[in-house]
């Protein structure tokens, strides 16, 4: 008899619980694919604050996602002016800097190949795919933590907080292997299956209304952002149009002929020439030269030129080594043509502080971006990705390590 008291008694107490909402690991694993299953869209706001770099930099995130891929990610930082948006629509995947009037075209699987912090679907592909992750629940949060699989080989374990009524996220920390917050990531809100108008993920709409609608901050001189992916002789051929008064130049790089528009960064100009001279101080008020505060083991800084080109001043360094690389750098210009420079080999990559272009031509691996001001362009047949990525993030130092 008692034992059938006790029985009833914790049938009772599942009840209670089942009544109260409370879910298990495998039900909210459950849902979660059904969510997916029956997404339509949605839209998101969140601030993302990254420690990968000198400096904490925080970031307004606005994204949008329709079904099947079409994506639209708009990032900002008020403190430097940044803006830069991420479109991925039938034609390709685009990277806009408003400010500069420039747009690159990539054929990527972009966001497809890794994690991505602010987007929910892969997030919940995160939790799905990993066997491995951990489940506790709080009186408003579900709670996973996962492996991940970024870019960014330190980040290396993921907390993602789901809200308990409607699944979406509230917060997600990226941690090292120490379980050290690297990224960190707050929603304001979220909107599933929303309805979208006609151009919402066009590149001409969205240059137009970051420009002058304001929605996306326009940067004023020290334009940010991106992407100068450097494209070989085959490549331009590819490309959907030149950008008006661009001339094509070629530069010696870690030991590969790289063909490139003068408007990123090219060693030797096509017309007008250049001039070898002393190698910049790193205090110049008018060009702020910046160094890598890492090189792989066994390379090292050899030597830094400056080039005088009609562009103005440009200034290359050499690492020599196991693995050498070319570091160029010169001050961004805006353009007054905005049609997409195309990438055939390439994606977009987020550096932490700002988001670049990771192609490749050859056995030659680049990566480019915009900071300060400047455009960087990387260069290397002997860095892998991560590598170039793990250089790339380091360049803030003023002076050489």
């Amino acid at each position: 008899m008692k034992k059938i008291v006790s029985l009833l008694m914790l049938a009772a107490f599942a009840m209670v619980l089942s009544a109260c909402g409370e879910k298990s690991q495998e039900d909210v694993i459950e849902a979660l694919d059904k969510s997916l299953d029956g997404l339509t869209g949605y839209k998101a706001n969140a601030s993302m604050t990254l420690q990968t770099g000198k400096e904490p930099q925080t970031y307004e995130v606005e994204v949008w996602y329709q079904q099947p891929a079409f994506y639209r990610v708009a990032l900002s930082n008020a403190e430097s002016d940044q803006s830069q948006i991420i479109l991925r629509n039938d034609e390709g995947v685009f990277v806009l800097t408003p400010a500069l009037n420039k747009s690159f075209r990539f054929q990527s699987d972009w966001p497809e190949n890794n994690s991505q912090v602010y987007l929910y679907e892969s997030l919940v592909n995160d939790i799905l795919m990993d066997p491995e992750r951990t489940f506790t629940a709080t009186d408003d949060h579900y709670v996973f933590q996962t492996n991940t699989n970024y870019t960014n080989k330190n980040l290396n374990q993921q907390e993602i907080m789901l809200d308990k009524k409607s699944l979406t996220p509230s917060s997600v920390r990226i941690m090292d292997v120490d379980l050290e917050t690297l990224v960190e990531v707050n929603f304001s809100d979220f909107e599933l299956n929303t309805a979208f108008e006609e151009g919402d993920f066009d590149m001409d709409r969205n240059m137009t209304a970051a420009q002058l609608t304001g929605d996306v901050p326009v940067m004023g001189g020290d334009a940010e952002d991106i992407v100068e992916g450097l494209l070989g002789e085959e490549d331009e051929a590819d490309a959907d149009a030149e950008t008006d008064g661009q001339t094509e130049g070629t530069e010696e790089v870690d030991g590969a002929d790289v063909s490139e528009d003068a408007d990123d960064v090219s060693g030797e100009e096509a017309a007008g020439g250049v001039t070898e001279e002393e190698a910049p101080e790193a205090g110049d008020d008018s060009f702020t030269v910046f160094f890598p505060m890492y090189a792989p083991q066994g390379t090292a800084f050899a030597e830094s030129r400056e080039l005088e080109t009609d562009n103005g001043k440009r200034v290359i360094l050499s690492y020599e080594g196991d693995q050498p690389f070319t570091l160029v750098q010169q001050q961004s210009r805006a353009v007054t043509a905005s049609t997409p420079v195309h990438i055939s080999d390439g994606s977009p990559v987020e550096l932490g502080f700002t988001v670049g272009a990771i192609s490749r031509e050859g056995d030659t691996t680049t990566v480019s971006w915009s900071y300060q001001g400047t455009d960087f362009f990387l260069a290397s047949k002997h860095l892998s990705d991560e590598e170039m990525m793990s250089v790339a993030r380091s360049v803030y130092g003023t002076e050489e390590k």
